[in-house]
């Protein structure tokens, strides 16, 4: 919801000349914070009590969130306190995904991971269905400030959710990968881990240029006011159609995950899918075309995840989840940030629409030339 708001209420404040660049701006500032803080972040995860450490993410991001509905409350009309705010709240959240990924593995028997993902992964799209939807509607019946309010409480009631969990597993420190304090050696060690292990290195790959390119995102207020003409309420529900797309293909995915095959080569033809319904997006001039583009494209993305996720669980041993998770961030979130700024930039210079167009082409170019250059990933069938 976050994400949407602060695009709306940034389009709202800037002249509609300098709209395509301001709206790529949003991508930068939230993709420094995930670029400098991942790798701590990964550390970190593996060091300090996961549980905790959400916590203290959750409550930091619930006072982000209401900071930028204090400022949407009392009018101000620059831009800069919204990026600053923006900014605070990317780099709060950057220590949050470690720990939370890491925890999954330490939740469920090995054996029951695939489904367990596989929920989690259509839980988290349920909520970023209803996430963009309700902010949406609040948005156009109240203002972006409520839309930040409501965006804080959800903050909380995580943070209510982690205090009610019990018998949560310690982090296991009987590996040579364990580490016992944040350090450069330990960031160091991740790293490593990463680029000698070819699925998680190439999965991280596909995914960083596949949202690269493929970043329609920062530009569905173009889109809503001036292409599709259809306000804010058409906005939140552009907003919500790729997790709407993501969970039903979640919730078709939870009896096949287990018994999937060539996980490899499906990962692959996901991300061909991806990037073709957002060319298909970049060409819609009505509504419901627009919808089922960025529904298939979250559909499409959400089997990707899946994927990529079970390979790094199954592949990475406990005590480096956190900093797997933290290199991974510059890609899966990274990726997506910096897309929208490069997004921002085609539109300001060629135009919305070619820019999202350019971008689905260049996730599949990208795509087939990674696919060529690891048959690893191919070829690749995981073992449950």
């Amino acid at each position: 919801m976050q994400q949407a708001a602060v695009l709306w209420h940034v389009s709202l404040l800037v002249p509609p000349d300098r709209k395509g660049l301001a709206l790529g701006m949003v991508g930068l500032i939230r993709a420094v914070p995930i670029i400098v803080f991942s790798l701590v972040a990964g550390v970190a995860a593996d060091v300090f009590d996961r549980r905790k450490l959400m916590a203290v993410t959750q409550l930091g991001g619930a006072a982000a969130a209401m900071g930028l509905s204090v400022l949407a409350f009392s009018g101000v009309r620059v831009v800069w306190p919204v990026y600053a705010l923006a900014a605070a709240a990317a780099s709060i959240n950057a220590f949050d995904p470690p720990a939370r990924h890491a925890m999954v593995p330490m939740l469920v028997p090995r054996q029951d991971l695939p489904n367990a993902i596989n929920l989690n992964t259509a839980m988290v799209q349920a909520a970023s269905v209803l996430g963009p939807a309700v902010g949406g509607l609040l948005i156009a019946r109240g203002g972006v400030g409520w839309a930040y309010a409501a965006n804080a409480l959800s903050f909380l009631f995580v943070v209510v959710a982690l205090v009610l969990m019990r018998d949560v597993p310690a982090t296991d420190r009987s590996t040579p990968h364990a580490e016992r304090q944040v350090s450069l050696g330990a960031a160091r060690a991740g790293l490593r881990f990463v680029f000698r292990e070819p699925m998680i290195r190439s999965t991280m790959l596909l995914d960083f240029f596949a949202t690269f390119f493929a970043s329609a995102m920062a530009l569905l207020p173009i889109y809503a006011q001036d292409i599709l003409h259809v306000g804010a309420r058409g906005y939140g529900l552009l907003s919500a159609a790729p997790a709407a797309g993501a969970v039903i293909a979640s919730v078709a995915m939870l009896p096949m995950t287990r018994h999937l095959v060539r996980q490899g080569e499906t990962l692959i033809w996901a991300v061909v899918i991806y990037g073709a319904s957002t060319v298909v997006f970049g060409f819609a001039r009505v509504f419901w075309l627009a919808f089922l583009a960025l529904a298939l494209s979250g559909a499409s993305d959400a089997v990707s995840a899946i994927i990529r996720n079970l390979v790094r669980q199954l592949e990475t041993p406990d005590a480096m989840r956190g900093r797997v998770t933290g290199v991974n961030m510059v890609f899966f979130l990274g990726g997506p940030q910096l897309g929208e700024l490069e997004a921002g930039l085609v539109a300001q210079w060629m135009g919305a629409p070619l820019s999202v167009i350019t971008g689905g082409f260049g996730c599949l170019v990208a795509t087939a030339l990674l696919a060529a250059a690891t048959p690893e990933l191919r070829h690749y069938h995981a073992r449950h």
